[in-house]
């Protein structure tokens, strides 16, 4: 554990585990503790994992001021963790809601990022619509389930607005590319982890210029990963895509059978996948010639 001071005076902690070089890790929910996390599938044998708590999560201290809670707020946070660590350029994960705020810091100081990794990403900062159709469509895969119908029929009502607790609870099933005990325990703890006050600020009006934003990744020259799951009902290929051909330099990833939790789903391809781009991207970046500025789209085996 780790604890340092942001721009305002609020104490914030971090949690540091595994070996190398260190990569920066930032949590969905939005404004969950980084415990959900775990060791990304393993992924502390490669890296230094630095996980942040965000103000008013895990370790971190709540703010007095709420407001400060606002995604495009939290950008100066994930400033101090990189100066308390003495980072010049950072590698810099993030999963879900959170790289809405990996994304912001990314096209407010680009030159602080040497690698993003953007895990099953929300797409609000940048103002791509999901359909409900694809979100229908990315469903019906899960078709053969015992637990289908009765999630589907929830779904339709989160959908129409009736996004009651006991609807949103019967959708669990398909945030995970297999709904097993593992799957089960892990999204009972991550109900317990989640500031949901802190979570109604943070997409709060204001808080996203989409234009702006991509006007800034489309300037962003670092390499990016964006790694989704083939199954995933929050963040489907499509959409991927279309966030992928944002950046100059973007490769996406599609996780077969996975959901929105690829490293729980299949640890080995997870980390497989996330430390190879790390490592070649290190390795391309010390030799001649550049990133290639393409999109490539690959589905994974097994």
């Amino acid at each position: 554990m780790d604890f340092f001071t942001s721009h305002d005076g609020i104490e914030l902690a971090c949690h540091v585990s595994g070996d190398g070089p260190s990569l920066v890790c930032l949590p969905g929910g939005p404004m969950q503790a980084s415990a959900y996390l775990g060791d990304l599938g393993g992924l502390s044998a490669h890296r230094r994992l630095i996980m942040a708590d965000l103000r008013g999560t895990g370790r971190s201290a709540v703010p007095p001021d709420t407001s400060s809670y606002r995604c495009d707020r939290l950008v100066e946070d994930v400033e101090a963790l990189r100066e308390h660590f003495g980072l010049d350029r950072m590698d810099l994960l993030s999963h879900s809601g959170g790289t809405n705020l990996a994304v912001l810091y990314a096209a407010r100081h680009p030159e602080r990022v040497s690698r993003l990794v953007l895990v099953t990403p929300s797409v609000a900062a940048v103002g791509i619509r999901i359909t409900e159709e694809v979100r229908r469509e990315t469903a019906r895969l899960r078709e053969g389930e015992p637990w289908f119908p009765g999630a589907f029929a929830a779904l339709e009502k989160v959908m129409s607005g009736q996004a009651t607790p006991d609807a949103v609870q019967a959708i669990a099933p398909f945030w995970y590319g297999r709904w097993d005990e593992t799957a089960r325990a892990h999204k009972a703890a991550e109900d317990e982890q989640r500031n949901n006050e802190a979570a109604a600020v943070f997409g709060a009006e204001g808080a996203y210029d989409p234009d702006a934003t991509r006007a800034a990744l489309a300037r962003f020259t670092s390499p990016v990963l964006l790694l989704a799951g083939e199954r995933d009902l929050n963040s489907p290929p499509a959409a991927m895509a279309e966030l992928a051909a944002l950046f100059p330099h973007a490769e996406l990833v599609v996780q077969a059978g996975a959901g929105h939790f690829p490293w729980l789903d299949d640890a080995d391809r997870f980390v497989a996948t996330t430390s190879a781009f790390l490592r070649q991207v290190g390795e391309r970046s010390k030799g001649a010639g550049e990133w290639p500025a393409q999109i490539r789209r690959e589905t994974s085996s097994g």
